[in-house]
C-alpha cells in the first residue's frame, strides 16, 4: 500500500522562518492547514512557531482540529453553504467572505461580538472578491450590514488566473481601505493581502506599510511557491515524501502499438519513440496524487504518466536494480500533496526526526 512520510519537525522549521520573515514586517501569519486536510500534528506544529490563528476552507477540517485538543483561533477561508451557517460561526472565529448576501445571512445569525469578516476584494486574479474598480460602493453596504465586526478587507493573487503579487496590487488594497475611512470614519484593522505568492515582496522589503497580513500555507508546508515557479529561500521542501510500491516491472516499447485515442481522462496522449524501455508500475494513480506533480528522489527515474490507479515510471537510467515489491520515493508538489492527503488510500505515517 503506497504511503505517505509526514516530518512534522520540518514543517515546525518553515512556520518559525517564515512567522519571523513576516513578523519584522508586521505582517500577521494565518497558519493554513487545508492542504493536509486539517491535520492536528501540522496545526500543532503552526501554533508551536507562533502562529496564532489556523486558515481553512472547510467545516470538516475544523472539527477534526478541534476533536483533536488544537484550541486556536479559526479563520474559515470560504463561506459554507447557506444551511451550515450557524454551524460555521459555532466552530470559526474569522471568516472572509465576497458576497453582500451571503454576509447578511451570517450576520443574521451572529448576535455574538467576537466573531470578525474580512471582504473580499478581486485585485485581477479572478478568484473570489468584488472588482477593485467597483468594491467600494460594496463595501459601505458591508459596513452597513456588519458594522465593526467588518475587520478588514483582503485579496487573493497567483490561485486562479496566476497573477503575481506586486506592490502596485497591494496599494489597491491600501487606497480602497483609505477611501472607506474617509467616508464612513471607520478605519479598518486588517488588510489580508496575501498568500505564498506574496512572499518574495517581503523577502525584498517591499510590501507597502498597511499590509498587516499574510494567508500562508504552501510555503510552510511544502516550502515552496507554485505561482513564482520556486522553492522558498530559507525553508524546506522535503517534509511530505510519497512512498508507491512496484507491483510490475518489464521492458516494453515505448510507443503504443495500434491506433491512438483519449486516455482514461479524456486526454489525448503523446509519445516518444525511445525504444524498448524498462517501465515500473506502481500502485498509485490519478485518484491518489496528481502525477505531474511528483519528484523522483531517485537519479534517473522518470514519471511517464498514470490512470486511474497505476503510475508509469520509467527506470531505464536509474542505476539501482529495482525489484517488483520495492517501494521508491517521491517529493510532490501542492497539487500531488492535496490529492495524497485527501486519498483514503494511501497510509499516513509521522515522522519526528529532522
Amino acid at each position: 500500500m503506497a504511503y505517505v512520510e509526514i516530518y512534522p519537525n520540518r514543517v515546525y522549521q518553515n512556520a518559525v522562518f517564515l512567522n519571523k520573515l513576516c513578523a519584522e514586517a508586521k505582517i500577521e501569519v494565518i497558519g493554513v492547514t487545508k492542504v493536509t486536510c486539517g491535520d492536528p500534528n501540522i496545526a500543532e506544529k503552526m501554533l508551536k512557531a507562533g502562529i496564532k490563528i489556523i486558515g481553512e476552507s472547510r467545516l470538516e477540517n475544523i472539527k477534526r482540529l478541534k476533536k483533536e485538543g488544537i484550541g486556536a483561533k479559526f479563520m474559515l477561508l470560504r463561506p459554507p453553504e447557506q444551511a451550515r451557517i450557524r454551524e460555521a460561526l459555532e466552530l470559526a472565529h474569522y471568516f472572509l467572505i465576497s458576497d453582500l448576501k451571503v454576509l447578511e445571512n451570517f450576520i443574521d445569525i451572529d448576535n455574538t461580538t467576537e466573531k470578525g469578516y474580512i471582504y473580499m476584494v478581486d485585485t485581477g486574479d479572478l478568484r473570489e472578491g468584488v472588482w477593485y474598480a467597483e468594491a467600494l460602493p460594496e463595501l459601505l453596504k458591508a459596513y452597513e450590514i456588519a458594522g465593526r465586526k467588518l475587520l478588514g478587507i483582503g485579496t487573493n493573487l497567483g490561485c486562479y488566473g496566476g497573477v503575481k503579487a506586486t506592490p502596485e496590487k497591494f496599494a489597491l488594497l491600501e487606497e480602497l481601505s483609505e477611501k472607506f475611512r474617509k467616508s464612513t470614519g471607520f478605519e479598518l484593522q486588517i488588510l489580508s493581502a496575501g498568500n505564498t505568492a506574496s512572499l518574495p515582496l517581503v523577502e525584498r522589503g517591499i510590501v507597502p506599510p498597511g499590509i498587516n497580513q499574510f494567508r500562508l500555507g504552501e510555503s510552510i508546508i511544502c516550502g515552496t511557491d507554485v505561482t513564482n515557479n520556486r522553492n522558498v529561500p530559507g525553508t524546506r521542501q522535503d517534509n511530505f515524501i510519497l512512498y508507491g510500491q512496484i507491483i510490475e516491472l518489464k521492458r516494453k516499447p515505448s510507443i503504443p502499438e495500434g491506433e491512438i485515442g483519449l486516455d482514461a481522462f479524456g486526454r489525448k496522449p503523446r509519445f516518444e519513440d525511445r525504444g524498448t524501455r524498462l517501465r515500473a508500475i506502481l500502485d498509485l494513480g490519478e485518484q491518489d496524487i496528481l502525477p505531474s506533480g511528483l519528484i523522483p528522489m531517485v537519479d534517473g527515474a522518470e514519471v511517464l504518466h498514470a490512470s486511474s490507479d497505476h503510475l508509469i515510471v520509467d527506470l531505464t537510467e536509474v542505476p539501482k536494480a529495482f525489484k517488483v515489491g520495492e517501494y521508491m520515493p517521491f517529493r510532490m508538489s501542492y497539487g500531488a500533496l492535496l490529492r495524497a492527503m485527501t486519498s483514503t488510500y494511501i497510509r499516513k505515517e509521522y515522522v519526528y526526526a529532522l
